[in-house]
């Protein structure tokens, strides 16, 4: 994403709290310093300031709406007046106008939102659905469905939410340990719940399906099927 704006100490501050958020921020102080930057990175999600040096962040808005009709752009404005904001509306072309000063984490939903827009999350046949009430895992096929135990449950969980649905046999051990010492996950343990919850995907999926689960030497384990929750 690209940030548009030229006072200098508010672009810093804007730009590391989205960085704190996951965002790869690629700041600029002018419509000019933007174009630099797209020409060697493509955006898709723009926050631009309506008062820049230069071209107004208003026409920039304007053409990065005409040439990326797609595009997510958040105009950044510290004029309050009604008429000034339906102007912006008509005129700008942004998704959403927003009154300075700009509470930093309503800016972080907002690009979230319109991220989610932008890039939808990909649904595919292949899905497994989790039911996190009764735990039980159904497959893309009617008669692939599993019943999971608490432990199973977790274990999947926590794997899908890791990035590149991939964690540490360390922190999965750790998962499993409430302070009591008879309930601590040992890494033997922990091969003995992986290997059952193998078994029981092999034995719903077709022959020479991949493995749902996998080791990562070194690592941990990863998990190879799309899993998503109801």
């Amino acid at each position: 994403m690209a940030l548009v704006e030229d006072d200098q100490l508010l672009r810093e501050e804007v730009e590391l709290h989205l960085k704190n958020h996951g965002f790869i921020v690629h700041a600029a102080n002018s419509a000019a310093g933007l174009h630099d930057v797209m020409a060697q990175t493509a955006i898709d999600l723009f926050i631009v300031d309506w008062n820049l040096p230069g071209e107004s962040g208003l026409s920039l808005s304007r053409r990065l709406r005409t040439s990326l009709p797609k595009a997510g752009i958040v105009m950044m404005t510290a004029r309050v007046a009604l008429h000034d904001r339906i102007s912006g509306y008509n005129e700008g072309g942004a998704d959403i106008y927003m009154t300075k000063p700009v509470a930093p984490d309503e800016l972080v939903l907002v690009l979230k939102s319109l991220g989610r827009r932008l890039h939808p999350p990909a649904h595919t046949s292949q899905e497994w659905v989790m039911n996190l009430r009764d735990r039980t895992l159904q497959g893309p096929e009617s008669e692939q469905k599993l019943r999971l135990t608490h432990r199973e449950k977790a274990l999947l969980v926590a794997l899908v939410q890791a990035k590149e649905n991939t964690l540490d046999s360390g922190m999965l051990c750790d998962l499993f340990d409430n302070g009591d010492t008879e309930e601590t996950m040992t890494k033997h343990a922990l091969e003995e719940l992986v290997a059952r919850l193998r078994k029981k995907f092999r034995a719903v999926q077709p022959e020479g399906a991949e493995p749902a689960l996998k080791s990562v030497w070194g690592v941990g384990y990863q998990l190879c099927v799309p899993i998503t929750f109801a």
